[in-house]
């Protein structure tokens, strides 16, 4: 195969494409700025500790901007958006890896007493079967390793509807006390899953009303996954904070930012509606004429 093709700017037939341009400057960018920040000592108390946490939290972000990538191409009927799938989920794996190296690095390379933290610490066992689940995706996500596997891919790639929801465990115990980003990433997770399941009311009656339908669902999610994680790990008032999302006098809840970010597809949906109605052959309200 010539080797336009596995430029990461161009498409699978080796043509320049805008999408991919803008998914890979956004996947490299968040890099740039965490390595510069080391070498410049931005990150001037625990600089690997920083970015250790930094490449966790765009693990995450690449993960579930991934998974979102079918429900986009349902709602807004964009097909070409099947063609970054790939490079968001292995941008989330080098992340990832670099979550991991840096972690090693910020144990001074004790490879022993990182081995001892991951069997001892449950939370970072949980993010290293995560990591080994996600190599595993990796290295069977190019298309020799799609062609061998045949039917049992989808199986195997379907194990990341597992791994995220771990992913997403493991960057809760590590938040301790304030955990409202992995609540924003755990509420637009649900609405991802929600989408997916939910697929035949858009089918039935739109995509604006599958919309319409998630939003609010995946909000009460956000909410409930916050209450469980206060009432069963911490001490404190887990009812107070689950009521302090209707409460907008001190701050805005995240379960309300996770769902502005599930509809923003509606806006889009509703212009692409409007230029529907007002395409050729669109009614124009006056009544037909009757012959005879």
């Amino acid at each position: 195969m010539p080797i336009a093709t596995y430029l990461p700017w161009n498409d699978r037939r080796g043509r320049f494409s805008w999408l991919r341009t803008v998914a890979f400057a956004a996947a490299v960018v968040p890099s740039v700025f965490i390595v510069s920040a080391l070498i410049t000592g931005r990150y001037a108390a625990e600089p690997y500790g920083e970015a250790t946490l930094l490449t966790g939290e765009w693990t995450l972000y690449f993960l579930i901007a991934s998974l979102a990538v079918t429900p986009l191409r349902r709602l807004l009927g964009w097909a070409r958006l099947v063609g970054i799938r790939r490079l968001l989920g292995l941008t989330a794996f080098a992340y990832l890896v670099g979550h991991f190296g840096l972690y090693i690095v910020d144990q001074g390379f004790d490879l022993a007493m990182v081995a001892s933290e991951i069997a001892l610490r449950i939370y970072l066992t949980i993010g290293f079967v995560a990591l080994v689940g996600l190599s595993v995706l990796a290295a069977t996500s190019f298309d020799s390793a799609i062609r061998r596997l045949g039917t049992r891919w989808r199986r195997i790639h379907q194990a990341v509807y597992v791994l995220t929801p771990l992913g997403l465990l493991h960057y809760f115990m590590q938040s301790k006390a304030d955990v409202s980003p992995a609540v924003l990433l755990s509420g637009i997770f649900i609405g991802l899953m929600l989408y997916r399941a939910l697929d035949g009311v858009r089918a039935r009656h739109g995509a604006a009303a599958a919309v319409l339908v998630v939003v609010p669902l995946a909000g009460v999610g956000a909410a409930l996954v916050e209450y469980a994680w206060y009432a069963l790990g911490t001490n404190l008032p887990a009812w107070q904070i689950l009521l302090s999302n209707v409460d907008f006098s001190y701050q805005i809840r995240p379960m309300w930012f996770a769902m502005l970010i599930l509809a923003l597809p509606l806006p889009v949906l509703l212009v692409q509606e409007i230029l529907r109605r007002a395409g050729p052959g669109a009614p124009t309200g006056r009544p037909a004429r009757v012959r005879g």
